[in-house]
């Protein structure tokens, strides 16, 4: 294995690889003495070792400057051993190290690996010898640019589906990333430093190094810093959803003086976090983004001490006397005096034949923000009709072709809000067809057509399409809750007032009060946002049902 000097590992390196151990300390020892102080000095015994190193040096994002190896080493000598450092750092400059009698071979590498150097042996003294020529080629090399990426990156195919997840996932978690494609030379190169052959994507590197390949979102959170660990297992509060209601509830509960911990199964935000722009929002006159109001609200959450897992799945509420216990799919769990489900809503899938095995490869749920780059000068369809696919079709028109909303209904009047019909319909690069659905979608390993059929007649339609975003209605997040809180006919959460019948409280109600107007018909466990019955479906209304439901917890824990 390289030896190397303690640095960071995004420091400027030089390289040096020699099989003579005497030889290798003393270059070393000649580089550190002039460069030590601006440059990381790596020094390998072998060839195979030192292109270890280059690959691990490639995952950490950290640029190699120069590498000088000997010719003569067993199993593979100098010409053979830069030929394929040339594939993973091909920006270094390259010297070789030669005896008298090997200057020929050192000629004909000028040609083979585009050598830039070769140094005969001794060099003594450096100062004429070594650090003039170096001095040379790390002026080059300074010349052209070479940025350490210190980021997380992200190796995947356009069309793949897990890649495409990844990204969304990082995104919204406002985790910064570089994408590179598997096609392109970079992305090549960073999966040959991984051992891959790019068969199973994304393959993702974290700042540390580390090569993820098609990790799973707890194990990725986890390598970029988002915390997926509860440090306590006993709370005040526990909120389950981190949406508008689970952040708004969040800040509320904790700059109330609250342990407050806030529970997230994929991104902070829910579907308002994917939205690309919210203008009637209080407080916005010009609109603001919904990452932009998930990051404003977590951070000003943890400010007041909310403590935030994400990646967490909750599988099951558990009542043990007067504690909320709330385990969690590995089996582990937390508990406390009180818990707000904000569970919110997810999007309603569309029942058409070959959209699921098409979901990620063109066909997306949400607004998929991070794939409106690629639908530049596209044509693009969203499919629904409600404000989220107006903000998501006003969006995609900046840069897109052409955005074709399809509507079932007879026009968007019926479901999205005035202002947003009034965008709609003043953007000339966006079309709406009523009483329009999709039958099928079509394509091999990606979207390519979809068959469209108009309601009011029958006909039926092939268009190309490689795009298409679907916004078909939203189902609540409430399965797990089967046989511990009640639920309407459609799963949505029934709380309060709605609970009662006749004035006469649930079954299994001991306390001498009616439930509270968010409460459910479990003492101590409330709702807010999407996910409760007859919910107001806006963001600013779950935001302030987040506030209410922590007004609610301190009368419960008043009183218990």
């Amino acid at each position: 294995m390289p030896r190397e000097q303690a640095a960071s590992p995004a420091r400027t390196v030089i390289l040096t690889v020699d099989d003579d151990p005497g030889v290798s300390r003393a270059v070393a020892r000649d580089l550190r003495r002039q460069y030590g102080a601006s440059y990381r000095i790596v020094r390998a015994e072998s060839g195979a070792s030192a292109l270890d190193a280059l690959r691990e040096l490639k995952l950490r994002g950290a640029p190699v400057a120069v590498i000088v190896a000997d010719y003569r080493m067993p199993e593979m000598n100098g010409i053979e051993f830069l030929e394929q450092a040339l594939d993973i750092h091909p920006g270094a400059r390259r010297v070789l190290l030669t005896a008298y009698a090997d200057t020929g071979a050192a000629i004909d590498a000028i040609n083979v690996v585009d050598l830039d150097h070769y140094l005969l042996k001794p060099w003594e003294p450096p100062e004429e010898k070594l650090y003039p020529v170096l001095d040379d080629l790390l002026s080059v090399w300074r010349a052209t640019d070479h940025p350490p990426v210190t980021v997380t990156k992200v190796v995947g195919h356009r069309w793949s589906a897990r890649s495409s997840a990844v990204r969304e996932f990082l995104a919204r978690n406002q985790v910064p990333y570089r994408w590179y494609s598997s096609e392109e030379p970079e992305g090549r190169r960073l999966l040959c430093a991984a051992g891959e052959e790019g068969m199973r994507l994304p393959l993702v590197i974290p700042p540390d190094g580390t090569a993820l390949v098609e990790p799973e979102d707890r194990e990725l959170a986890a390598r970029v810093g988002l915390a997926t660990t509860p440090a306590t297992d006993f709370y005040d509060l526990v909120i389950i959803g981190g949406g508008p209601a689970g952040l708004g509830a969040a800040v509320y509960g904790a700059s109330e003086g609250l342990r407050t911990v806030l529970v997230e199964r994929s991104a902070t935000g829910g579907q308002a976090g994917q939205s690309s722009r919210i203008e009637n929002y209080l407080g916005f006159p010009d609109g603001v983004s919904g990452a932009q109001l998930t990051d404003r609200a977590r951070r000003q959450a943890s400010k007041f001490g909310a403590e935030i897992l994400t990646a967490r799945e909750v599988t099951a509420l558990e009542i043990n006397g007067a504690s909320r216990v709330v385990r969690f799919s590995d089996g582990s769990a937390v508990a406390a005096h009180a818990v707000i489900l904000a569970t919110g809503v997810s999007y309603r899938q569309l029942e058409a034949p070959h959209v699921s095995e098409l979901t990620g490869c063109g066909v997306f749920y949400g607004s998929a923000l991070t794939e409106a780059a690629a639908c530049q000068d596209q044509d693009v369809y969203i499919v629904g009709g409600a404000n989220s696919a107006g903000q998501a079709a006003i969006h995609l028109a900046r840069s897109a072709k052409s955005v074709t909303v399809l509507v079932r209904e007879p026009s968007l009047a019926t479901s999205m809000s005035h202002y947003l019909v009034q965008q709609v319909d003043e953007t000339p690069t966006i079309f709406v067809r009523a009483n329009t659905v999709v039958d099928s979608a079509h394509g091999a390993g990606h979207l390519e057509q979809i068959t469209v059929r108009d309601t009011s007649t029958g006909h039926t339609e092939l268009v190309d399409a490689q795009w298409m975003f679907v916004f078909i209605g939203a189902v609540p997040r409430t399965d797990w809750l089967e046989g511990t809180v009640l639920r309407d006919s459609r799963g949505f959460i029934l709380t309060g007032p709605d609970l009662t019948n006749d004035g006469r409280s649930p079954a299994g109600w001991e306390l001498d009060r009616p439930p509270y107007h968010l409460e459910t018909n479990v003492p101590g466990v409330f709702v807010a946002g999407d996910a409760r019955a007859e919910s107001a479906k806006r963001v600013a209304s779950a935001v302030g049902e987040g506030a209410m439901a922590v007004l609610l917890v301190h009368r419960y824990l008043e009183q218990s």
